[in-house]
């Protein structure tokens, strides 16, 4: 019977919660101008749509050090599911790192801007460059960063390999890389589906991969390679 619930509900309830609270969210950050609230909004958001596909959240892993020192949050990414989640999962306030193209969709790529959401253009390594320094400049003023560093959702689920662009915020803010593992997201909502399935999703946050340590510096490379190997551990462990 849930099942039957949540595959009726969801299609509907998940783009009209989005209409209903992104224009609340866009005019509360235009009339204060704090970035803030919309994250609250999002959070709200998130709730409720993942009530609404039957979603059961565990969230294990330790990320209190993380309020006095905004952080880059890396995590796998094989759902769509996987926003909510993690606006659910993440108690700290922070942006996406956003592919350009999203902006251009009506409503949410409003929405995006007003909240803080900074756009990278993949196929412009100039434009891809001042959007890593717009997102070191959002790190110094205290919010954390999510990216997904798989680039896009995985189509079977799977840990795709990781693109390099956005560990390059690690190199130009020197903050530390969080991964994030998140299992059971596309059991729920496989990339291209509109019907969710409930079920359990278990968010694990590993622990700070530091760029500048007692072993010396990281380039870039080697941070891609580190986080994408406590990632792909933390999920064959879950």
């Amino acid at each position: 019977m849930k099942r039957i619930l949540v595959a009726l509900i969801f299609p509907w309830f998940f783009p009209l919660s989005f209409i209903f609270c992104a224009p609340i969210a866009i005019f509360l950050v235009t009339v204060t101008g704090n970035q803030s609230l919309a994250h609250k909004i999002a959070r709200l958001w998130a709730t409720l749509v993942l009530f609404s596909a039957g979603v059961s959240l565990k969230v294990r892993g330790d990320i209190s050090f993380t309020k006095d020192c905004p952080v880059i949050f890396a995590s796998n990414h094989a759902s769509q599911m996987d926003i909510p989640i993690l606006y659910k999962a993440l108690p700290v306030e922070f942006r996406f790192l956003v592919k350009k193209e999203l902006f251009k969709v009506p409503l949410l790529g409003f929405a995006m801007r007003k909240a803080g959401y900074i756009p990278i253009d993949r196929k412009n390594s100039r434009a891809a460059v001042k959007s890593m320094k717009e997102a070191a400049q959002r790190l110094k003023k205290g919010a954390s960063i999510v990216i997904f560093p798989e680039g896009t959702r995985s189509v079977d689920g799977n840990l795709q390999p990781f693109k390099e662009g956005g560990f390059m915020l690690a190199i130009k803010s020197q903050r530390p890389v969080v991964p994030v593992a998140i299992k059971g997201s596309h059991n729920i909502l496989p990339k291209g589906k509109i019907f969710a399935r409930p079920g359990e999703v278990k968010v694990q946050i590993g622990k700070p991969i530091y760029c500048d340590s007692k072993d010396g510096k990281l380039n870039r490379s080697e941070i891609t390679k580190i986080t994408h190997e406590h990632i792909k551990k933390m999920l064959e462990n879950m």
